[in-house]
């Protein structure tokens, strides 16, 4: 289902999905719940401290053993929720070139 605009379909959670957060440098770990996910992106409920998730980048890890993850920034934080956009070759190589085209108008 699409909402707020979305360019992806969303998939709402029935059940509580546990899932993880980890540094990108493995450092520091949080556990938290899959509210919705979608191709490029996905919503969290974050359990303990959210001063962790200002990190440029980390990973959601949705497996207990951690083969099934997603490269991560934060888009944005409203209490305990958190909403994730998953980063990939083709999303950095878009920023930056968003980036040299504003650059090159001024």
């Amino acid at each position: 289902m699409k909402f707020d605009g979305r360019k992806a379909m969303r998939v709402k959670m029935d059940h509580r999905q546990p899932v993880n957060l980890m540094g990108s440098d493995g450092t520091w770990c949080r556990s938290c719940v899959l509210l919705d996910v979608s191709q490029t992106g996905a919503k969290i409920e974050v359990e303990g401290t959210l001063d962790v998730l200002q990190a440029k980048e980390f990973f959601l890890l949705l497996s207990s053993t951690g083969l099934a993850y997603r490269r991560c920034e934060l888009v944005w934080i409203d209490g305990t929720m958190a909403g994730v956009h998953f980063v990939n070759a083709d999303s950095k190589k878009k920023l930056a070139n968003a980036k040299a085209a504003a650059v090159q108008s001024k």
